[in-house]
């Protein structure tokens, strides 16, 4: 989560250049890796705890707004249309947690899911990073992003609410 955050307060101090963005993608290969890992460890030893599943789940979202919400500052992307992303990716997310609430399982369907994101914002910080200007290409891109959220959201609620029965 520090290491989002560290990033994303790069863009947001440096939003003109391009060295913080090309940090994107390897802090976000880290973090996805950490997260397995984490996930991984606490299954094997049987060290899983009402608490770590709270702050994995938090750690998540918060770390996806940390890092995501800076390129709006970004000259060329739509702000309007990252903070919409970004709180598509936090319903998406909460949705997956809330079939727990209702008795079926932690719902990860797709097709827009953590790893997802991740990718399409590493790819995007990647080429800004490049030198590939952004434009309409870069809202479309987000405007796609926003479509598979909105589809994730409801394949999620759907196969939670199928699993119920």
């Amino acid at each position: 989560m520090l290491l989002s955050f560290v990033l994303g307060a790069l863009i947001v101090i440096f939003p003109m250049a391009r060295w913080p963005l090309l940090l994107i993608p390897a802090g976000l290969l880290v973090r996805m890796a950490l997260n397995a890992i984490d996930g991984m460890l606490a299954r094997e030893h049987n060290m899983q705890s009402a608490t770590g599943g709270i702050l994995n789940e938090l750690g998540d979202v918060l770390s996806d707004a940390a890092l995501y919400l800076p390129f709006a500052l970004v000259p060329g992307f739509a702000a309007p249309l990252i903070v919409v992303v970004v709180i598509l990716a936090l319903v998406s997310e909460m949705t997956g947690i809330v079939a727990v609430q209702i008795g079926a399982s932690r719902r990860y369907d797709g097709p827009m899911g953590k790893s997802d994101r991740a990718f399409v914002f590493g790819l995007l910080a990647l080429l800004l990073g490049l030198g590939v200007s952004p434009g309409t290409w870069s809202n479309v891109v987000l405007l796609a992003v926003a479509t598979l959220l909105v589809l994730t959201i409801v394949n999620r609620a759907r196969s939670a609410l199928r699993e119920l029965g």
